[in-house]
């Protein structure tokens, strides 16, 4: 599985329910690579989204606790477990976690691929990302030149999980896959 994350030099990637700052390009790249394809995300995430509305053109797999929570066009789990075995019905790298910070973190162990928007600036947050610099089981496998957004500058990396490195260069070089 893969996650998908705008995060500041400090890792945080949200404040009071909303994202720090969007970046056109960042969303861009978060269409490119998750349309047609499965999203995960937590109530709250979804709720943040334009209108509180699944994301078009891919599969919305939303977690919430709520025994009666329902949204039109999205599959919703209430455990971990619950999604994990939904997740399973699909290929891993058409499987994107795209937040919010509890579910990060609950899917981290699951995946091997990391799609980072990281933003050289700080902002008041407190929501975070766990900093995969710092983490010994990741590694930055690629990234792109700086970029910028008026006077904020960012970059796109890809952090792969040491122990799935080798078999995802593999697939790549296969054209398998898409990291």
């Amino acid at each position: 599985m893969n996650l998908i994350v705008a995060v500041d030099k400090n890792w945080a990637i949200g404040y009071q329910g909303s994202t720090l700052v969007n970046i056109p390009a960042d969303q861009k790249m978060f269409r490119e690579e998750t349309t047609g394809k499965v999203v995960v995300m937590g109530r709250k995430t979804l709720e943040s989204l334009p209108g509180g509305q699944p994301l078009a053109k891919r599969l919305n797999l939303v977690l919430s606790r709520d025994p009666e929570y329902r949204v039109k066009g999205a599959v919703i789990c209430k455990s971990l477990e619950e999604a994990l075995k939904e997740c399973g019905k699909y290929p891993t790298e058409e499987v994107f976690v795209a937040g919010g910070q509890e579910i990060y973190q609950m899917f981290l162990p699951y995946c091997d691929v990391a799609h980072v928007t990281y933003i050289d600036y700080e902002y008041r947050a407190d929501t975070y990302f766990p900093n995969l610099d710092k983490d010994p089981e990741w590694v930055l496998a690629a990234e792109s030149e700086e970029q910028t957004y008026f006077d904020l500058c960012y970059e796109f990396r890809m952090y792969c999980r040491k122990s799935a490195l080798k078999r995802i260069a593999a697939e790549l070089k296969q054209g398998k896959g898409k990291a």
